[in-house]
């Protein structure tokens, strides 16, 4: 017996945002969901335009996985997660053995098919730099529904997070930025 995908299931009970008032809770499958749509967008961006040759797929595979780790460890708050490099360091470090503790659940002959989405070889950092550009996005994208809602207490996160993306310096970051992100501060009404 395997507990591999009702660990997986339990993505819905780890809320995202911990310190902040939210207008709307977010857990982190909804959270991973979006990064997958999100980073399979920028791939196929960054392909079509921008001479990329990322498999999207797996860019979204990849994605699905990222934050595997958080069903165990739970989301811990950015402000703590980064507040010096021994305790991000510490974190990184909790965040390797919960990802291994999960694969390990995994019948033998199947962690193969799941290895690359786990522990991402050298080969791989393209794919994850998208994906961390897709996760970047999506957290901004909170911060602009929240900011939407009347929730203020987004501001600065606002503010803070789009810097970290223009750090990012991908074109295909840019254009969704430019092409997609807008359309978040609109109402329904408005998207038609």
């Amino acid at each position: 017996m395997s507990h591999f995908f009702a660990y997986l299931a339990r993505m819905k009970l780890i809320k995202r945002w911990g310190l902040m008032r939210n207008t709307h809770p977010e857990n982190i499958q909804e959270h991973i969901l979006q990064v997958a749509m999100i980073a399979h967008g920028l791939a196929i961006i960054r392909n079509r335009f921008y001479g990329g040759s990322l498999n999207p797929e797996k860019v979204m595979a990849l994605a699905v996985y990222h934050e595997v780790s958080e069903v165990i460890t739970g989301d811990l708050a950015t402000p703590i997660k980064y507040f010096n490099p021994e305790i991000k360091k510490a974190y990184g470090e909790i965040e390797e053995v919960a990802k291994k503790r999960l694969y390990n659940m995994l019948p033998e002959e199947l962690k193969g098919d799941y290895e690359k989405y786990f522990f991402i070889s050298e080969e791989g950092q393209e794919e994850r730099k998208v994906v961390k550009a897709a996760d970047k996005i999506c957290a901004y994208l909170k911060c602009v529904e929240e900011i939407k809602a009347g929730n203020e207490e987004f501001k600065s996160a606002e503010k803070a997070i789009k810097r970290e993306i223009e750090k990012f310096n991908l074109p295909e970051v840019d254009y969704f930025m430019k092409v997609f992100v807008p359309s978040f501060s609109l109402t329904l009404d408005e998207l038609d």
